[in-house]
């Protein structure tokens, strides 16, 4: 059995579906459904006796610890976070509550039950953290992608909670020996992405017949991993990785997100052409970039891919295509999701288009 904490959000329920769709062995869901928490996600598990989902925090220290000692989980992965940078731009408590705090008291209850286990059992525990390559801050063009031993700069709220966390992670085991993994991913996109990050929201917009917007002049470039890929390295990395050590995740897709939006457009002219014959293109708009926005992420994934030979199976082309293919063919969840909050929310961030 795994302890899998953020399991109802984008990355955390991906990983669920793919982990029971490949394993016989079962999973403790632990979720706080915050706003990006959507137990629709999980909706074909409703019935499979392998998957059980609590609702709860990760910094409720009682609950997380009688989840371990009732369950007895060989590993513990560790999705749960506030992961939007505009959000934590405008309210960053939250970050600060649930990326490190919450990480604290999850260290504390992980820590706990590991020095109660016998010797093998902790030889083979691991407590996996999912952590993001915003910790590293951000690149200039030309230089070398994001290697695991670089220095961590990190320019938002959202990138600084992580990076603590991340900090209190490698902590616990240098301190106490606790047998911790760390990942840091590039960006994810593919199927049941909150559409408040880019891709989702493009997509959401284009066939609402809304502005599709673009910060600033558009060529902030990111490494686009597909999440699927990332479900299937990270599951590498917890067969197979050293204890202590990080792994970067990367798709090998460095694309600017001006790039981005031009391929979902011509994806979306193809697959659900307007109605009037016009191009998406012609819903782009400019709106002012936001404080402090990174201006290049890349990832070196050479460590995993030589350690433990894990490469993506995705190109951005392949991504991209089953991406707009799944938002098509799953109207009713984005529906569902698209509260009158978000769309309250999304009208105040993107508001001053140009």
């Amino acid at each position: 059995m795994i302890l899998v904490t953020g399991g109802a959000g984008f990355i955390g329920s991906n990983f669920v579906l793919d982990w029971l769709a490949q394993s016989d062995e079962s999973v403790i869901n632990l979720d706080k459904l915050t706003y990006a928490g959507n137990l629709e996600n999980l909706a074909s598990m409703a019935g499979n006796p392998g998957h059980r989902f609590v609702k709860g925090d990760i910094a409720d220290l009682d609950l997380v610890s009688q989840l371990l000692a009732a369950n007895r989980p060989r590993a513990v992965i560790n999705f749960a976070a506030e992961s939007h940078v505009d959000r934590s731009i405008h309210g960053p408590e939250d970050f600060i509550q649930t990326n490190i705090v919450g990480t604290f008291h999850l260290l504390e209850a992980v820590r706990a039950y590991w020095n109660a286990l016998d010797e093998t059992d902790q030889a083979a525990f691991r407590l996996l953290h999912v952590s993001t390559d915003e910790v590293y801050g951000s690149l200039q063009a030309g230089e070398p992608a994001f290697r695991e031993d670089r220095r961590y700069e990190p320019n938002s709220p959202y990138s600084a909670s992580k990076a603590a966390s991340d900090h209190l992670v490698r902590a616990y085991h240098h301190t106490y020996d606790l047998p911790v993994l760390t990942t840091n991913c590039s960006n994810n996109y593919g199927p049941y992405h909150f559409p408040e990050k880019l891709i989702p929201l493009v997509i959401h917009n284009a066939l609402a017949g809304q502005p599709l917007p673009i910060y600033g002049d558009g060529q902030q470039i990111r490494d686009w991993l597909y999440v699927k890929d990332h479900c299937s390295a990270i599951r590498r990395v917890l067969e197979a990785g050293r204890a202590g050590e990080t792994y970067n995740i990367g798709g090998c897709n460095e694309k600017p997100n001006l790039e981005v939006v031009h391929t979902l457009c011509a994806l979306l002219d193809e697959l659900k052409p307007r109605a009037d014959g016009k191009p998406y293109r012609e819903q782009i708009t400019y709106v002012k970039d936001r404080p402090g926005h990174d201006r290049r992420y890349a990832i070196d994934a050479a460590k995993i891919a030589h350690e433990l030979g894990w490469t993506p199976a995705e190109t951005f082309a392949s991504g991209m295509r089953k991406t707009v293919q799944w938002y098509l063919a799953n109207q009713a969840w984005v529906h569902n999701v698209t509260s009158g909050a978000y769309r309250d929310w999304v009208g105040k961030h993107y508001g001053n288009g140009r």
